[in-house]
């Protein structure tokens, strides 16, 4: 069995941007820099034959790329936070990439997360108590948003999740193009 989730890596500027907002606010728990992505499906357990089925699937579609931003620090888990994150601004594109491959897991015969897709890439994660919410406020408010300069996605990748004691390690085991944006088919 394979923990494993689709989602999308990150460009090095934007890794290099969150890195320093995450040394100005000096968390207790940060995530390694290695380990930003936005997750897009989340599938869990799986044995390899579904794994396998999926990436074929997957390696089959055309989708487009598309550009995001950031738009500025948040929590998970209110007045007990358990994750400070960079936000991401709405996108349709996203939303959309986010739904066909859900589907795309679904036919492969696995069950994803049904948890409700909220598009960020997490900077700490917080056991209960650790942080206050006034504390983690006041120095999200210190720092200010992340820039939202808008960056290109151009791929999104198959991931293998190994849990240990100090954290995950994550492994890309396949990476799948998006067209450049505005691509046009030609006819023939």
């Amino acid at each position: 069995m394979i923990r494993a989730f689709l989602a999308l890596p990150l460009p090095e500027p934007v890794i290099a941007h969150l890195a320093l907002v995450q040394q100005r606010l000096r968390l207790p728990r940060p995530v390694p820099r290695e380990n930003f992505h936005i997750t897009l499906v989340f599938l869990g357990e799986q044995r390899e034959d579904l794994l396998e089925e999926l990436h074929l699937a997957l390696d089959a579609m055309a989708l487009p790329g598309f550009s995001l931003r950031l738009d500025g620090l948040a929590v998970f888990g209110g007045d007990s936070p358990r994750n400070l994150h960079a936000a991401i601004a709405p996108e349709p594109a996203l939303n959309q990439l986010q739904s066909r491959l859900r589907r795309a897991a679904q036919m492969s015969g696995m069950t994803p997360e049904k948890r409700r897709f909220v598009p960020h890439v997490t900077l700490a994660r917080f056991r209960p108590g650790e942080v206050g919410a006034g504390q983690l406020a006041k120095a999200m408010q210190e720092v200010g948003a992340p820039a939202a300069t808008p960056f290109v996605i151009d791929r999104f990748a198959l991931y293998r999740s190994h849990l240990r004691a100090d954290g995950a390690q994550y492994d890309i085991l396949a990476e799948y193009p998006l067209r450049a944006p505005g691509w046009i088919a030609s006819s023939g």
